[in-house]
This record gives structure tokens, C-alpha cells and sequence, in this order.
């Protein structure tokens, strides 16, 4: 029986790319490289002790919540008393000319006009108080 000629043998590629491609991840995966971090060299800030730390004030909080008998007005709670926004203004004119950087917290709960907090922020714009966080109750 006679053989047939082959058509043009083929050499597939694919196979040997793929191992080659598999090769290069393997060797940069595992190829250790040097930390950049821990060759700069850096002057750090040496540790505060703890005489160099003041001790803060702790923040002033004040409340913003709705008026029981109005749902438009808001009432604002400072040390447990209720303040109108005038004698709000008057203490935080006071703090004020003591620290303009005096923290503010104010706690809104979830039923307070919104206008008594816009209101409590400009009296603190007023009197450049620009330490304030509002949180919502």
C-alpha cells in the first residue's frame, strides 16, 4: 500500500505561548522585591511625650430639637437648658472671644426644623466658629 503525501505539516503555537505566558506570572509573582519605603531616607518627627500633649477642653455640645408646641420653631438645649437663639448667640460671642477654635458638636434629632439649625450655624459663622460638627439624633 502506497503512502499518501503529506499536506504542509503545521507547527501549532499556542500551546508553547501559553506556557510561556504561565512562565513570565510564575517569575513575577515570586521575584522578591526590595521595600522603597525602607531605603529613603526620611527625617521623621520624633515621638510627643506626653508633657508636650495639652490637655483639650472637651467640646461644647448643643442640642437642636423640635418645639412641642410649634412645628416651626426649634428649641436648642445647652447643659440641659433650653436657650432661645439670642442668649445662644450672646454665650457663643463669649466663647468666641476666648478661642475661635473651640470645638462645636451639634446634635439635631430627626424631627428639628431645618431652619434652626441653619440658623445655629450662622451665629457660628457669625462669630467665627469654625471647629463644628453636626450630627443627627
Amino acid at each position: 500500500m502506497a503512502k499518501k503525501p503529506q499536506e504542509d505539516p503545521q507547527l501549532d503555537l499556542t500551546p508553547m505561548i501559553d506556557v510561556v505566558f504561565e512562565l513570565i506570572i510564575f517569575f513575577v509573582v515570586t521575584i522578591k522585591q526590595q521595600d522603597l519605603m525602607s531605603r529613603l531616607n526620611v527625617n521623621r518627627p520624633a515621638p510627643a511625650t506626653a508633657s508636650e500633649h495639652t490637655t483639650e477642653d472637651p467640646p461644647l455640645e448643643i442640642q437642636v430639637g423640635k418645639a412641642h408646641n410649634s412645628y416651626r420653631r426649634g428649641v436648642y438645649v445647652y447643659n440641659g437648658k433650653e436657650l432661645s437663639l439670642e442668649s445662644l448667640d450672646a454665650y457663643l460671642k463669649d466663647v468666641s472671644d476666648l478661642s475661635t477654635d473651640k470645638q462645636l458638636v451639634i446634635r439635631c434629632t430627626l424631627d428639628s426644623p431645618h431652619k434652626a439649625l441653619v440658623d445655629l450655624l450662622d451665629v457660628c459663622y457669625k462669630r467665627k466658629l469654625t471647629n463644628v460638627s453636626v450630627f443627627s439624633m
